[in-house]
């Protein structure tokens, strides 16, 4: 009597890896050799998919099959799908790999990266793992059988649990920064006989100044305000200034015409009630001319024209016209108006009293 002994070894896991150029998909320790398959998403010819696979045994005469795809165009431009039936056709395994999109997006603002199960297994374990400059990080874990969970950024990353249990594992960053969050994002989704692989690049840029249309019309609305304010306060403040500029001027007038002026620490008297004070010639000028030599001397400058006498001395009132009454101008000897006091004579004007 004989006894056949059939050795068997199921799969245990497949394996799948992606650089630039190829996609790999490998399994150890099987028995019988399986056979290995490739398809992607969206379709491709078969004659596109020719792939090299490597069988070898151990010393206990189980395989390692080694099966590797040439990228075809873009790294995200297809899904990857490699399958490892049983020889009895009893087991098949799948991988399947996709390269995303990168994203970019600004720090500090809440950033979702996609992870959507291929599958409607209830039974899963998700990990992400994170990649910069250094080696994988695993960052969460979930395990939808146990329920366990494990957060490396807990309260930077989180996942949706309503969201999970339909085969929706997106990972939430809740406010990225560009040197922590910047990098290469895995998502792992493993099965019963499955494990399905999703990876992202992330890249977080500086987070922009964004101008609110109502806060410019705010500001403008405000500058205008301010402008108007301003304007107003100076139209009101102008006419005051110069009605107290010509008070002051008027007043400072009413001094020089009043009991004298000091100069040089001398004390130079006018008269302002006489009608008309005799030059050194004999004569006539009036009073109004006198004061103005007077003004003039205050100044340190003489008046060159006639123009420049009204600039200098202030309009007079009513009342002062009716006080100090201004007389004709007396000719002197050459026809001409003698009316001007030589400065250096000046001081010995004496006031002429009238009966």
């Amino acid at each position: 009597m004989f006894v056949n002994l059939e050795v068997k070894a199921v799969i245990q896991s497949v394996i799948m890896e992606m650089t630039e150029e190829t996609v790999t998909c490998s399994s150890y320790n099987i028995y019988p050799v399986p056979q290995v398959t490739w398809a992607t998403d969206p379709p491709s010819a078969q004659e596109a998919l020719e792939n090299s696979t490597i069988k070898t045994t151990d010393h206990k005469g189980l395989f390692n099959v080694e099966s590797t795809l040439r990228i075809l165009g873009n790294l995200s431009n297809y899904t990857y799908y490699c399958s490892f039936i049983a020889a009895d056709k009893t087991q098949v395994w799948i991988a399947s790999w996709k390269n995303q999109e990168g994203i970019i997006q600004e720090e500090g603002l809440a950033l979702s990266i996609p992870c959507i199960a291929l599958d409607s297994s209830q039974n899963f374990s998700l990990t992400w793992t994170f990649t910069s400059s250094t080696e994988p990080t695993v960052i969460l874990r979930y395990d939808t059988k146990t329920r366990h969970s494990f957060n490396l950024w807990e309260g930077q990353a989180e996942l949706d649990q309503d969201l999970l249990l339909l085969g929706d594992g997106s990972l939430l960053l809740l406010k990225p920064d560009i040197e922590e969050h910047s990098g290469t994002y895995t998502c792992t989704h493993s099965g019963l006989q499955s494990r399905h692989i999703i990876q992202t690049k992330v890249n977080i840029t500086v987070a922009s100044i964004i101008v609110d249309d109502r806060s410019v019309q705010r500001s403008w609305w405000s500058t205008a305000a301010s402008v108007a304010f301003f304007l107003f306060t100076i139209t009101l403040a102008l006419p005051q200034c110069a009605r107290q500029k010509a008070l002051k001027t008027r007043r400072a007038s009413q001094r020089y015409n009043g009991a004298g002026f000091v100069e040089d620490g001398l004390h130079k008297h006018l008269n302002t009630t006489a009608r008309y004070i005799i030059g050194p010639h004999g004569d006539e000028c009036n009073g109004t001319q006198i004061k103005f030599e007077a003004q003039d001397e205050l100044a340190g400058c003489t008046p060159n024209t006639a123009e420049d006498e009204t600039e200098a001395l202030p309009e007079a009132t009513e009342e002062e016209q009716e006080e100090n009454p201004v007389g004709p101008l007396v000719e002197g000897n050459d026809g001409q108006p003698s009316c001007s006091v030589e400065r250096e004579e000046f001081e010995n004007i004496e006031p002429v009293h009238t009966s």
